[in-house]
């Protein structure tokens, strides 16, 4: 009896890998091919970004979160949101780690800093992530997660 192979899809597949308040979310997207899954950062009004490995996009989150949202749109290829700008160090330090080619060396000798230090900054965004998620809960303008 002849039998069938099942058609490969040519399809990525998506599915929710981190689900916050307020319609952010991070998707992980799954190539039809078998290569790595790609994880995208999704929010209303924000053009889509997607990242290699989902502890970057999950900081990206903590930076859109902390800066209370910002816009990549028009930012240029090389430009940085003002209000990531505005955000302070820490914020800044944690989203030049989100963007290609950068790592926590680069960070560090950027700002003059030793990595421990860069490491800090980034534990603080995503404190205060953390922390306006929750009071966006507490205070009724998103419901829980």
């Amino acid at each position: 009896m002849p039998y069938s192979t099942p058609q490969q899809s040519t399809e990525e597949a998506e599915s929710v890998y981190e689900d916050y308040v307020l319609d952010v979310r991070i998707l992980e997207v799954t190539q039809p091919e078998g290569e790595e899954p790609r994880y995208r950062f999704d929010a209303p009004q924000h053009t889509p970004m997607t990242f290699a490995d989902p502890e970057t996009a999950t900081l990206y989150a903590d930076v859109y979160f902390d800066t209370n949202g910002f816009q990549e749109d028009g930012t240029g290829q090389r430009g940085v949101p003002p209000e990531v700008i505005q955000a302070g160090r820490d914020t800044l330090a944690a989203y030049f780690l989100t963007m290609p080619g950068t790592d926590l060396n680069w960070v560090a000798s950027f700002y003059g800093k030793k990595p421990p230090k860069i490491e800090r900054y980034v534990a603080s965004v995503r404190q205060r992530s953390r922390e306006i998620r929750s009071n966006a809960v507490e205070r009724g303008i998103a419901s829980p997660k």
